[in-house]
């Protein structure tokens, strides 16, 4: 660069983009359809990035390919409606079918496309359609912070990690569970009385 006038301005939505490039940051790729997945985990081989499928509603299509892949995806919504072709396969199965796959895979609700207070629904709506309880309680708590790349710190119970916990009346993805304490940093935040 000969002076500065051969800078280019700053741009700092831009620079994000180096931190995916140089695989300091994980690109989240947005993709419903079975084609749209491989087309960007194509695109994410070619340039060494490292990245997570948001949405993956075909995923349960390709469940085989996404997990010689070693994809990671974080599936829904999907408590809502058909609204857009990409949804034309929807399925509460989804996870279900990437988790015995072997997918390292979680359920989100993508708050506020679906309010948050409904991501145990969803969960469950995942055994109702074939999944395992336990493995849907750990698509909505250890899985997410494995594929983010949080689990040294949350996401599971374990000495040395970051926690706060919920006890309910009954196994958390049953309708007629209901909170019966929360203890926040160590903290009892709500409840402690006998039910």
């Amino acid at each position: 660069i000969e002076n500065d006038e051969d800078v280019p301005d700053r741009d700092l939505k831009k620079d994000v983009l180096v931190d995916v490039l140089e695989n300091r940051l994980y690109m989240k790729i947005h993709a419903h359809r079975a084609d749209d997945i491989f087309t960007a985990i194509r695109i994410a081989k070619e340039f060494g990035l490292d990245y997570v499928i948001v949405h993956g509603t075909e995923g349960h299509l390709v469940a085989d390919l996404l997990a010689q892949e070693r994809a990671r995806v974080i599936t829904g919504p999907s408590l809502g409606d058909r609204g857009k072709p990409e949804l034309a396969n929807l399925s509460f199965a989804t996870p279900g079918i990437l988790n015995r796959a072997g997918v390292l895979c979680s359920i989100c609700t993508d708050h506020p496309e679906t309010p948050l207070p409904y991501l145990p629904l969803c969960a469950a709506l995942a055994v109702k359609s074939g999944m395992a309880e336990e493995e849907a309680l750990r698509a909505i708590t250890w899985y997410p912070a494995r594929i983010v790349g949080l689990d040294h710190r949350v996401g599971s119970l374990a000495p040395g990690l970051d926690a706060d916990l919920v006890l309910w009346s009954e196994h958390p993805l049953r309708l007629s569970a209901a909170v019966r304490a929360v203890v926040v940093q160590g903290k009892l935040a709500v409840g402690g009385g006998a039910r």
